[in-house]
């Protein structure tokens, strides 16, 4: 299966729960007066292209076998839940209204978030604690670039539950959803001027296999990888080696999943990274021959503490930024 080239799989949205939840999706956008209902299509990850009014959706969540795969090589899967789901329906959707009403070109648009034309860039320096920006994908995805400003702002004005104007009352970011809300106004009720069904990189033309797909995105992820320095590792292992005293390297072991999890909720870190970066301290750890003390739980405390603030602390100081 893994040497299968996706194309093969015969995979479409036809008949998957996601068909439905794109219908959800249009209702949304119905009962804000919007006539816009953006298409659909499997491909490799989400993305929206430009110029296209509609958007790419990962082909593995369209079959259990392949989200359990996707779970296997990534650790975690991009839209595993339905909440997830919704989440980034109302993204992409965002990219592909603007497409088709061009809004980005307008200049009230552009002064609020900056223009669309600008280049992406490969990684970016998030500021956790901004309140210019809206809190809807992880990874403070609005500070990334104009557009995901526009998208994520977008998407907390679309969520019928996000009362965005009672929890961003005090946020510098409500004037950009006070914009939105009035340029919706707008375009209500309006005919989209691009209308295009254009489907980029469908899944029915990727040839690329399953087991290069993975490869791919493991490699992707391992740059700019976090690391602990010899003298952090014994900070958390202080013990001295004999038969009364576990190893470092077989505590890290049993709590590899916890770790993950818990750092990965603290700090909307890739599950993947933090596993290599675990990977990397059980290595070192043998290497120096470390010992935990006997205090399980404060070991285990010290441990995720560390990793939490291994990646928190990579973010602020620039060293580590998050891929695009």
């Amino acid at each position: 299966m893994l040497d299968t080239p996706l194309c093969d799989f015969g995979l479409t949205l036809n008949g998957s729960k996601l068909l439905k939840e794109m219908e959800g999706l249009y209702r949304e956008l119905e009962s804000r007066g919007l006539n816009f209902r953006p298409h659909g299509w499997l491909s490799d990850c989400w993305f929206c292209p430009d110029g296209v009014p509609g958007f790419a959706i990962p082909f593995y969540l369209v079959h259990p076998r392949l989200m359990r795969l996707e779970k296997a090589h990534m650790l975690e899967i991009d839209g595993n839940s339905t909440e997830a789901r919704a989440k980034l329906l109302r993204h992409e959707t965002a990219h592909a209204l603007a497409n088709a009403y061009r809004l980005h070109l307008k200049q009230s648009w552009r002064r609020r978030f900056g223009r669309a034309s600008k280049a992406y860039p490969e990684s970016y320096l998030p500021r956790p604690y901004s309140r210019n920006y809206v809190l809807h994908l992880d990874h403070w995805y609005a500070q990334s670039h104009p557009a995901e400003d526009w998208a994520e702002t977008f998407s907390v004005w679309l969520d019928p539950n996000s009362r965005w104007r009672e929890n961003y009352r005090d946020w510098p970011a409500i004037k950009k959803l006070n914009y939105v809300d009035e340029l919706m106004k707008e375009i209500a009720g309006t005919t989209p001027p691009v209308r295009s069904k254009k489907q980029v990189d469908s899944i029915s033309t990727l040839r690329i296999t399953l087991r290069e797909y993975y490869a791919e995105k493991q490699t992707r992820l391992q740059l700019d990888l976090p690391r602990f320095h010899e003298q952090q590792l014994r900070q958390i292992f202080p013990a001295a080696g004999g038969n009364k005293n576990e190893t470092a390297a077989h505590f890290i072991r049993r709590l590899r999943r916890e770790a993950i999890n818990t750092v990965a909720r603290w700090t909307s870190e890739s599950r993947y990274r933090i596993h290599l970066t675990i990977e990397d301290m059980i290595r070192h750890c043998e290497e120096m021959n470390l010992h935990a003390a006997h205090d399980r739980e404060q070991t285990k405390i010290a441990l995720i503490a560390s990793l939490v603030m291994l990646y928190m602390g990579s973010l602020r100081s620039g060293t580590s930024r998050l891929a695009i």
